[in-house]
């Protein structure tokens, strides 16, 4: 019984710093999300991560990309958030979003940890989930 229970507190304990984190990085994803809604591409070009603004420019490039790449993330009709896993020293937020045609995707967010806050570094759609192949 006593292996159990030290199995079990183990594993809560090795899970516990994502769990921690989870409430900051689902809020910076929440946020850039509805600045999408709001056509406000620079709010959301705020959340991404320093590599990716200097990748795009500018915001309205930034969203011109989240416009044509990922239009189930300009305009979700529900979002909801999965596992945040630690992958290799890295953070990703597993993300379910139903698109305008009901359509359902998986999504994994990798996410930074600035001095200025949390940061979206990468979105990868995950293929077989609700996408044809």
């Amino acid at each position: 019984m006593r292996s159990v229970l030290f199995a079990g507190v183990s594993v809560f304990l090795l899970a516990f710093p994502a769990i921690a984190q989870r409430e900051p990085v689902t809020a910076v994803i929440g946020s850039q999300i509805s600045a999408f809604l709001n056509n406000d591409t620079e709010t959301a070009f705020s959340y991404a991560s320093p590599s990716i603004r200097r990748i795009f420019g500018t915001p309205d490039r930034f969203g011109e990309m989240v416009r044509q790449g990922y239009p189930m993330v300009w305009r979700p009709v529900e979002v909801r958030y999965l596992q945040l896993r630690d992958v290799a020293g890295s953070l990703w937020q597993r993300v379910m979003v139903t698109d305008e045609q009901g359509a359902v995707h998986l999504l994994d967010y990798q996410m930074i940890n600035l001095e200025s806050g949390w940061k979206i570094n990468a979105v990868h759609i995950l293929k077989g989930q609700g996408e044809s192949t």
